[in-house]
């Protein structure tokens, strides 16, 4: 019966997913078959907590943060939990052997997001690493399947290209952080004094993130570089699109790209892929 509700846990965590992202649900079909269930794992766990700190407004936040990062380290420890998403979790870090650093780096940047509403440039890159890189290195030790020489060499772009995604979504979500939650994320910038130039300078430090991330790619192991590629194929056209989008649109209205457009780039993503282009 344990290995009943095992499955049943990790179906709730791709349940999540795929009714939250339509892009990252992408992205996972794209991996290995093999690996689906730990990274779905992934993004379950990391869907709740930013659930607590971003929707759940008519509760206390930071209570129900706390309940949940009590209960995320006695999964972890005792490798059992009664909240389906946190058993998934679990399973995938003891499995895995996901750095207990990378959880908390991660539950940092969601305390942070209890409270802060502006960011120093110090403050700025470490809540992206909580937030989105460490992230990425939980996958990446999926994708690595134990090998420490691997995860060590590709640990740095894995980590920069999780940076170039979050700042991405911070420029897309511009209007919604400051309107619906009060933040700005971006060191200097209010929504007052966001103009094209500060814009093209966050844009040009996207895209160095964006070549470095690059570069690992074509080193990530067969059940993973599709996927991985696929994914910053979809970041990239977001990014071309808002680069080419002026400060004061992006001030006012959310960027999207269509759903089919992001098949569209899949099926371009599979023929390079086949090509052995990446």
């Amino acid at each position: 019966m344990k290995a009943l509700y095992q499955e049943a846990s990790l179906q709730s965590s791709k349940v999540i997913t795929n009714c939250y992202s339509t892009s990252f649900s992408m992205g996972i079909n794209a991996l290995g078959k093999e690996i689906h269930d730990a990274i779905y794992a992934i993004y379950g766990f990391v869907r709740l907590a930013d659930e607590i700190v971003d929707t759940f407004h008519e509760y206390d936040k930071k209570a129900l943060l706390n309940e949940f990062v009590r209960e995320t380290n006695l999964a972890i420890e005792r490798k059992l939990s009664l909240n389906p998403v946190l058993h998934s979790f679990q399973w995938v870090v003891n499995e895995y052997n996901i750095d207990q650093p990378l959880i908390d780096a991660f539950i940092k940047s969601m305390e942070w997001d209890l409270s802060k509403t502006e960011y120093t440039r110090a403050e700025y890159e470490e809540y992206i690493y909580g937030s989105a890189e460490v992230v990425g290195l939980m996958c990446l030790r999926v994708f690595c399947k134990g090998d420490e020489s691997e995860y060590q060499r590709l640990r740095l772009p894995a980590e920069r290209l999780g940076a170039a995604f979050q700042k991405i979504n911070f420029l897309r979500d511009i209007k919604d952080d400051f309107e619906d939650k009060g933040r700005t994320y971006f060191p200097g910038v209010t929504m007052e004094s966001f103009n094209d130039v500060q814009k093209q300078e966050i844009e040009a430090d996207i895209l160095k993130d964006f070549q470095d991330g690059f570069k690992g790619i074509k080193d990530l192991p067969g059940n993973s570089k599709f996927g991985v590629y696929t994914a910053y194929s979809y970041y990239l056209a977001l990014f071309d699109k808002i680069k080419g989008i002026p400060a004061d649109r992006i001030r006012n209205e959310r960027i999207r790209i269509t759903d089919g457009k992001k098949y569209l780039i899949l099926a371009k993503c599979y023929f390079r892929y086949k090509l052995g282009l990446v």
